[in-house]
């Protein structure tokens, strides 16, 4: 029996991954901000499956919140094995059309929570000898499409980096870089996906077993579906201008 803490729990892969984890019997803390849509989804999960579930409301953006959600990472009494960082959304406009302190909770949200979280986890887990941190990143952390972009290459390059730090530990970090997937988050974005052929969507159930397996296996980066592994794979070896020039013509894309 394992304990696993997921945020953004209540929709996407997120949720997906609550989901899973309960169905293999890990006991789950959900973290979101919806306390309603948080607490009816912790019912549904102790419900179908018999999980032992723990909600705790916190906004990531705001740094009180997202301390309480660090010093529960850090409870000996009650280890968590297993760290999701998946929370996260898009801004709609480009950045120098968005408010700046718009700009500044998505970057809290998106990179300083993974940073925090992940310190809290991984002191705790090393101590401990064993646990595994997954952090959501994006195909996009490839790319050069605005500050999600950015955050998103923050997000892999802290993984890779603590995963080296924390090897030989009993400890992995897995970066997760899905594409498109078949979620709402694009709807919450309000941006329009209609143009995007179908072969370029994943499939969330299948992105989140796929993931799992990979962590497992301690892979550091773990891309799902063979099109974004040949894409991030062109994406690593083609050259910057080459890239940035590509990605200005790239309808905005966000991809978890």
């Amino acid at each position: 029996m394992t304990s696993a803490l997921v945020t953004g729990a209540t929709a996407g892969i997120g949720r997906e991954f609550a989901l899973q984890l309960a169905t293999r019997g890990d006991d789950l803390v959900l973290v979101a901000r919806d306390v309603p849509r948080l607490e009816a989804f912790a019912a549904e999960l102790r419900s179908a499956h018999g999980a032992q579930v723990e909600v705790l409301a916190a906004d990531l953006s705001d740094r009180t919140q997202l301390g309480r959600v660090a010093e529960r990472l850090a409870s000996t009494e009650a280890p968590v094995d297993l760290l999701v960082n998946n929370a996260g959304y898009s801004l709609k406009g480009a950045f120098l059309d968005n408010d700046v302190a718009a700009e500044e909770a998505l970057f809290d949200v998106l990179s300083r929570a993974v940073l925090v979280l992940s310190h809290a986890a991984g002191r705790a887990m090393k101590a401990r000898g064993r646990g595994a941190i997954v952090n959501v990143s994006s195909v996009a952390s490839f790319l050069t499409s605005g500050t999600y972009s950015a955050n998103k290459s923050f997000v892999t390059v802290f993984s890779e980096g603590l995963a080296a730090e924390l090897a030989g530990t009993g400890v992995t970090v897995t970066a997760l870089c899905p594409g498109f997937t078949h979620t709402e988050f694009h709807q919450r974005a309000e941006l329009d996906m209609s143009s995007m052929p179908e072969f370029m969507w994943l499939d969330a159930p299948r992105l989140v077993r796929d993931a799992l397996a990979d962590v497992d296996k301690g892979k550091v980066v773990s891309v799902p579906g063979r099109q974004y592994k040949a894409i991030v794979t062109a994406l690593r070896v083609l050259p910057r201008p080459l890239v940035r020039s590509r990605s200005r013509r790239a309808h905005r894309p966000t991809s978890t």
